[in-house]
């Protein structure tokens, strides 16, 4: 089993929308069983509320439920249970490289990292944007969910052979 979690700075917008978009993938390509995914927040701003309206309703159109999602807070433990935790910008990486112990900072990684064709590393917050930046949101995470998955996929055959 691979543990992946998601990690933006509230846990409503960004995080909330690649955990629904990489839950879809994984379950279009019959790997919900092999992959177990989260997400959570550096900041508590918004923990156990359900993911902005503006991202559900963006996910939603696009076959995406968040509806059953909750922010939480990144917590310690988060870096010993999951394999990989991919933030979504370069200031939630240095929020959680002075929480994590140095043992599990090699987990640490950018979503967009899976998708060098964006040319960034940092996914931009739509919070305080309009709907329109919460599609082009949208778009880059399922650009870069889609590279995780390939690399998943090719992971998980290097290990079958």
């Amino acid at each position: 089993m691979i543990r992946i979690l998601f990690v933006c700075m509230g846990n409503i917008c960004r995080s909330p929308m690649a955990e629904g978009v990489f839950q879809k993938l994984l379950e279009q390509h019959g790997l919900a069983d092999r992959v177990l995914i989260d997400s959570a927040g550096t900041h508590a701003y918004h923990v156990g509320k359900s993911p902005d309206p503006r991202a559900v309703r963006v996910a939603g159109e696009r076959g995406i439920d968040l509806g059953k999602l909750r922010a939480r807070q990144v917590e310690r433990g988060d870096f010993e249970e999951f394999d990989l935790v991919l933030v979504m910008d370069e200031h939630n990486y240095d929020t959680l490289v002075f929480t994590c112990a140095s043992q599990h900072r090699h987990k640490l990684d950018y979503l967009l990292d899976y998708a060098p064709h964006l040319g960034t590393r940092n996914l931009p917050d739509p919070y305080y944007g309009g709907e329109i930046g919460f599609e082009r949101v949208l778009d880059m995470i399922e650009d870069a969910c889609e590279g995780l998955l390939r690399h998943l996929q090719d992971q998980m055959l290097r290990e079958a052979t």
